[in-house]
């Protein structure tokens, strides 16, 4: 005789499946009221969407930091060979451009960081092209000379420390920087400084208090 098979498995108590929908909607409520709504988030005395609109066409591989991150007092040689680091620019809107010789992309972009100076160089702009270049001065003075950036200050960092402070992956590497000496967001690889993308960009920042 074969045996009877198995009946169905009953039904879940209604009650129990009610009581676990009300503690996992509890639950759901608890971490809403713990996180709040969401933080607006604000960069430079703005919102950060703000930067982000902005970083499109040639500016759209800029990378906003919306926490506004310090940057690290790197230190390095002006062009007479004597000690400066960023601190020196505290109060002043930074376009740092880590760069060396032997880096073609940075030959293209070059001029176009020069032609941003131009525009906007002032006391509460520069950019800061640094010459990551082993060979020091020399060869840096001869890369700006031939490359036309007539309108860019000279700084050297002989020991290339600069990349690994600035936790930048190659070359060339820039990164923007506010008044208050934090990091505004940074763009890995050649870009189009000139553009009017980069000019709004950077301006935004400039006029940000």
């Amino acid at each position: 005789m074969n045996e009877p098979e198995p009946a169905d498995t009953p039904p879940r108590n209604r009650s129990f499946w009610l009581i676990g929908l009300a503690i996992l909607c509890a639950g759901a409520l608890g971490v809403y009221l713990i996180a709040g709504e969401p933080r607006k988030e604000t960069l430079t005395g703005q919102p950060a969407g703000a930067l982000r609109e902005l970083a499109k066409g040639p500016m759209a591989a800029f990378v906003v930091k919306p926490a506004g991150e310090p940057i690290t007092n790197i230190v390095f040689q002006d062009e007479s060979g004597a000690d400066t680091s960023l601190d020196k620019w505290k109060g002043r809107v930074v376009l740092l451009n880590l760069w060396a010789t032997w880096c073609a992309p940075c030959r293209k972009e070059m001029p176009e960081l020069d032609a941003l100076q131009k525009k906007l160089g002032s006391p509460d702009f520069e950019v800061v092209a640094l010459s990551l270049d082993r060979q020091g001065t020399p060869a840096a003075r001869k890369f700006l000379d031939e490359t036309g950036a007539s309108n860019l200050k000279l700084y050297v960092d002989t020991t290339a420390r600069s990349l690994d402070a600035m936790k930048a992956v190659g070359l060339p590497a820039t990164i923007l920087i506010d008044r208050q000496g934090n990091e505004v967001g940074r763009l890995l690889g050649p870009a189009d400084w000139a553009s009017p993308e980069a000019v709004a960009l950077v301006e935004r920042v400039i006029a940000s208090k």
